[in-house]
């Protein structure tokens, strides 16, 4: 039996530990804080929150992968009164359904978008500036970036493409996203992985492979690599339990500017206590931009859709999450240009801002996968360090 080291327990994490033991490997994950999950926890308490957005997109390679484990679990989902309470900001006005030129783009016999312009400029050219500033605007759900129009139009076609599906491909994890990591966290136990928290990795273990599965920032710290960087977005997040008031809309898409709020109580009552309702702002901001810009944002959107909000508030957080909304792909780039998974000597990232395929949480999965196949060898082999710097050593397992 041969032995993989996971740094991170994390969703890519968990994914890399669960195929390795599955592939009949021995798996230690080393995480730092005391709960598994990463991005992916939810908090305890009356009001179940994420840290930040997340969805599990029904069409992505990793749905298949969990389901045969039976790791997603029960769903929650959109009851129909509530889908009907879709609204869209455009204008500065409430809309029920949105412009004409963001429907066109995504008719089905729309050309696939070039990867080596930007956004705005190719959607410009086929439905004018006001359509492309729209469309840009919505697909900043699948992006939490600050400027979508600005990244390749490749990129952001295929998110606004899969957000926009109908019937939706987005589902959530009734109870939280911490549900699924507690049956990935139980599966990997079941496969006898071995899981130490509070387990902070400041020097590579040497003798075996290493899948680093932790944000590219700490990657680069430990590995000691400055090109371990790639552009990613920042996000405002704004979570708020109001009392229940008949009528409050169930997502509020910005179009005039990037930023969406979404009442996930609407699909998923147990995430707060009876007669309230949890909603979370979404707004992504600049470089330039304070927390507090962001969080105005989404008060102001707040103001035009959830009537009397203030008055109803029962509890409130605000955070920023930096560099935790994965990679976001400028002109002229694609995944295959970002962090390679394979480093050398034995070590390999996985996450959602390195070279992989997939939209959002995909990524993880997709790198931690091949992470993992890259480790223990495509040809029954596994790639032991001799010693870590050296070259690579392929011994038959």
């Amino acid at each position: 039996m041969h032995r993989i080291t996971v740094i991170g327990g994390g969703f890519a994490g968990l994914t890399a530990a669960i195929s390795a033991a599955e592939a009949g490997a021995e798996v230690t994950v080393h995480e730092a804080h005391h709960t598994l999950g990463g991005r992916a926890r939810t908090t305890d308490g009356p009001y179940r929150t994420n840290d930040g957005p997340h969805a599990l997109y029904h069409g992505g390679p990793h749905w298949t992968w969990l389901s045969r484990r039976d790791l997603i679990g029960p769903l929650a989902p959109v009851p129909a009164r509530e889908a009907a309470r879709f609204r869209l900001r455009h204008h500065g006005r409430l809309r029920r359904t949105p412009p004409l030129a963001l429907l066109r783009l995504l008719r089905h016999g729309t050309h696939r978008a070039p990867v080596d312009i930007d956004f705005l400029t190719w959607a410009t050219a086929r439905v004018g500036a006001e359509g492309a500033r729209a469309a840009a605007h919505y697909a900043a759900v699948a992006l939490f970036h600050h400027d979508p129009g600005a990244l390749s139009a490749a990129f952001v076609q295929e998110r606004l493409r899969r957000a926009a599906k109908l019937p939706p491909e987005a589902h959530y994890p009734r109870g939280g996203w911490a549900t699924t990591i507690d049956r990935m966290a139980a599966r990997a136990w079941n496969l006898g992985v071995r899981v130490e928290t509070l387990s902070r990795v400041d020097t590579l273990p040497t003798g075996t492979p290493v899948v680093v599965a932790t944000s590219l920032a700490a990657a680069r710290r430990l590995l000691g690599d400055s090109s371990l960087t790639w552009p990613g977005g920042r996000t405002a997040l704004l979570d708020l339990a109001v009392r229940t008031r008949r009528g409050d809309p169930f997502v509020l898409s910005d179009l005039d500017a990037p930023g969406w709020l979404e009442r996930f109580t609407a699909q998923d009552p147990t995430l707060a206590p009876a007669g309230e309702q949890l909603i979370q702002g979404q707004i992504p901001i600049a470089p330039h931009e304070s927390r507090a810009d962001g969080v105005a944002r989404a008060e102001r959107l707040l103001d035009l859709a959830f009537e009397g909000w203030r008055e109803r508030v029962t509890w409130r957080r605000e955070a920023v999450a930096h560099g935790r909304t994965g990679a976001v792909d400028l002109p002229g780039t694609s995944w295959r240009d970002r962090p390679a998974v394979d480093r050398g000597d034995g070590v390999f990232l996985a996450g959602d801002e390195v070279a992989a395929p997939g939209v959002l949480s995909e990524v993880s999965f997709t790198s931690a996968l091949t992470a993992v196949s890259l480790a223990l060898g495509r040809d029954g082999t596994v790639r032991r360090p001799r010693p870590r710097g050296d070259r690579l050593d392929l011994k038959r397992t």
